[in-house]
């Protein structure tokens, strides 16, 4: 595969998880019409089943992208990347290792390397794009957190990529949470509650 390759589809990927963030942020935020609601709920029943498997998905898609464009493409990580990783990385563990047992408490030991990744996936990108936050980082000249290793579409650079992973993931564990939710309160029919 050749560096254009991955960059046009990691960008596609990258397009499709933030297409799959803003519409979530939408349905949560149109839970007070009835429509949205119901629409919302039949989302959460079609993907609630599989939440964490995609999210497990797309966290190790996002760790061998990360691994391809610095073993296979030599672009050498910066510092900001690094921390990116730090927080990638394991999540992907963690996230496999909860769907290979089955656990939906898994959620209680990725959240964190969410909340931690996301934010700093954000201020990457935006120390790249925006002259005072290059001045707050504190990168080498080697490897500098400010230059992009390539841009496509104007916005889509390796920290926007690694952003819409995180993002994707969390939306992916609350609507796991949410679906968990959902099986708790449906009464099957001999009374009991739950799934049997």
């Amino acid at each position: 595969m050749t560096t254009e390759t991955a960059n046009a589809f990691f960008t596609a990927l990258t397009l499709l998880a933030d297409v799959a963030v803003v519409a979530a942020v939408l349905l949560a935020v149109g839970r007070f019409v009835p429509p949205v609601r119901r629409l919302g709920d039949a989302v959460v029943d079609t993907v609630g089943p599989s939440a964490r498997r995609i999210a497990c998905l797309v966290a190790v898609v996002a760790t061998l992208g990360s691994l391809y464009y610095s073993e296979i493409a030599h672009y050498t990580p910066c510092r900001l990347c690094w921390y990116q990783r730090i927080c990638m990385y394991p999540l992907a563990v963690v996230l496999l290792v909860g769907v290979f047992r089955r656990d939906r408490g898994v959620r209680a030991y990725a959240w964190p390397f969410v909340v931690v990744g996301a934010p700093l996936s954000g201020y990457h990108w935006l120390v790249e794009r925006v002259h005072f936050f290059e001045r707050t980082s504190s990168c080498s000249d080697a490897a500098p957190c400010s230059v992009p290793w390539f841009q496509t579409l104007g916005f889509v650079t390796l920290a926007f990529m690694a952003l819409s992973g995180f993002l994707l993931v969390g939306v992916l564990l609350l609507v796991d949470r949410a679906a968990e939710r959902r099986d708790l309160l449906r009464v099957d029919d001999t009374g009991h509650i739950g799934n049997p």
